[in-house]
């Protein structure tokens, strides 16, 4: 099992950065594929980037592709997202997932584990 805990979120004006982490405890992280996904108000949860377990492929939506990286680092048990020319519409709360398919798959259904979620403002 994994437990998930995000954190990075925060205000910032349109065209700025913001990094936001996932920690995960349990001895089995690096062989989870990890994903990150937001969710608007009144808006389904969407798939934002994903990770395979080794680290060797990542996996974007097409809205976030050149402006956010997805990196982790199994022996520290982390995930990252790196947002740069962050815009309104990246306006969310944040969810790291994990799934044991191993690979980045879109759909919300594959991952098993959730974690709570960060808010990300962007403001115009």
């Amino acid at each position: 099992q994994v437990q998930l805990v995000e954190s990075g979120g925060g205000l910032v004006q349109a065209g700025g950065s913001l990094r936001l982490s996932c920690a995960a405890s349990g001895r089995t992280f690096s062989s989870y594929a990890m994903g990150w996904f937001r969710q608007a108000p009144g808006k389904e949860r969407e798939f934002v980037a994903g990770i395979s377990w080794s680290g060797g492929n990542t996996r974007y939506a097409d809205s976030v592709k050149g402006r956010f990286t997805i990196s982790r680092d199994n022996a520290q048990k982390t995930v990252n997202l790196q947002m740069n020319s962050l815009k309104p519409e990246d306006t969310a709360v944040y969810y790291c997932a994990a799934n044991r398919i191993g690979r980045a798959v879109v759909e919300p259904r594959e991952y098993a584990y959730w974690g709570q979620g960060t808010q990300v403002t962007v403001s115009s």
